[in-house]
């Protein structure tokens, strides 16, 4: 039950930075970096903390519910490595190292993500693994970067 409300938090924070990030990008104008500003950290925060968090203090169901095999090691250090994006996020909203970096943050959090989407998709493939948790990635996966593309070409083609 409380991984559901886990899974249940992610998505909705996600859909929260993006309402409330769309508002701020577009309240004097349209400033995609007040937009990044806003949305990266709680983007990162929302999916990869949350999913770090999740990992190493509920690795056994977290893994129950996606199909996957438990007591991995694997398994800790990859929520290890998700935690860690969720803290540079911070560590660079709060540090207010800028849009640069945040968008490296973004960029790596999204290539982990890409990949490990790529890597649900292979597994629903050849194991037949369509647990809701398991199949949804390569989904959401190609949501979250359709969604940030258009802020981030925008935040990139301001800062040339």
């Amino acid at each position: 039950m409380l991984l559901k409300i886990f899974d249940f938090l992610r998505i909705g924070i996600v859909c929260a930075a993006f309402f409330f990030g769309y508002i701020i990008g577009s309240s004097h104008g349209y400033d995609p970096i007040a937009q990044l500003h806003f949305m990266i950290p709680v983007v990162i925060v929302a999916i990869a903390g949350i999913s770090g968090f999740e990992g190493l203090f509920f690795s056994k169901q977290a893994a129950e519910i996606k199909g996957f095999e438990t007591g991995s090691n694997y398994q800790k250090q990859s929520a290890i490595a998700m935690l860690s994006y969720a803290v540079i996020a911070v560590i660079v909203y709060f540090s207010d190292w800028g849009i640069k970096a945040e968008l490296t943050i973004l960029f790596t959090f999204l290539f982990f993500f890409f990949f490990s989407g790529i890597n649900h998709a292979i597994d629903a493939i050849q194991r037949r693994n369509y647990t809701w948790q398991n199949i949804n990635r390569p989904f959401i996966t190609l949501l979250l970067i359709a969604g940030m593309l258009y802020p981030v070409i925008m935040a990139l083609k301001e800062m040339r």
